[in-house]
Parts: C-alpha cells; sequence; structure tokens
C-alpha cells in the first residue's frame, strides 16, 4: 500500500463541453481548479444581466481558488471555451495544505484576496460602462 492510501483520491479531474458552465457567481466554492486542456472563460454578470469578460484561464491556469480561501460565494462565472478538462483542488484538500502554512501567511492572504475582490467588482462595472458607451478596455 502507498503512503497515500488505497481510498484516497490524488487528481479528480473533470471534462466540460464547450460553453458549459462550471460555476456560477454568488454560488458557494467547493473546489478551485486548474486547467490541464482547454480554455475557461471568467465572467461577471452586471445588474441589467450584461456579461463582462474578465479573463481566459488557458492550461497549466488556476482559477476559482478565491472561494477557498476567504469562504465567500464565487464573485465571477466560469465556463469552458472549448472541450475543457480541469484538475479539481478540493476545499478539503486545499484547507489541509492551509493548516500546515504560518498563520500570519494566512492572514496576508486574506487581506490580499479582499483587496482583489474590491478591484475586480469595481473593474467590472468599469468595464460595462465603456462597453456601453461604445469604448473598449485594451488588454
Amino acid at each position: 500500500m502507498s503512503a497515500i492510501g488505497k481510498n484516497t483520491k490524488v487528481l479528480d479531474r473533470q471534462v466540460f463541453a464547450a460553453d458549459q458552465i462550471i460555476f456560477r457567481e454568488g454560488k458557494p466554492g467547493s473546489a478551485a481548479y486548474v486547467v490541464q486542456e482547454g480554455r475557461v472563460e471568467i465572467y461577471k454578470t452586471l445588474k441589467d444581466n450584461a456579461e463582462v469578460v474578465l479573463g481566459e484561464i488557458e492550461a497549466g491556469g488556476l482559477f476559482g481558488e478565491l472561494a477557498l480561501i476567504d469562504d465567500e460565494p464565487r464573485m465571477a462565472s466560469a465556463r469552458a471555451k472549448d472541450r475543457t478538462v480541469v484538475i479539481a483542488i478540493s476545499r478539503r484538500q486545499f484547507e489541509h495544505k492551509m493548516q500546515s502554512s504560518d498563520r500570519f501567511i494566512q492572514a496576508i492572504l486574506r487581506i490580499l484576496l479582499s483587496n482583489y475582490r474590491s478591484v475586480v467588482r469595481r473593474a467590472a462595472k468599469v468595464e460595462d460602462k465603456l462597453q456601453k458607451s461604445g469604448m473598449r478596455l485594451d488588454d
């Protein structure tokens, strides 16, 4: 028997079809994801149901981690741009790793992510206003 144990799941691979929703804004987050193949679009839905694309995650990229760190609802939605394979990192796996890290680092990480959430909310509103006025925010 390995050191991991025969009942421990090492990797949780999930496959999504093009345009399939991976998670929705406002819902609790139970996993973070690493893109193994394909692309994922991260977007916010504004009050008028307009969608603002915040970014695209390609192979090797990580997304969905904020909800695991600060236990807040998802701040954006994620959908597969094409057939996409991801590796899910469960809350349990993440918390196990966080518990063994320095408490000071944990606190700094939570503060940084709180600031990041605030900046992303504001950026989405600005992008929406620019789009409505016929302008586009350059990458």
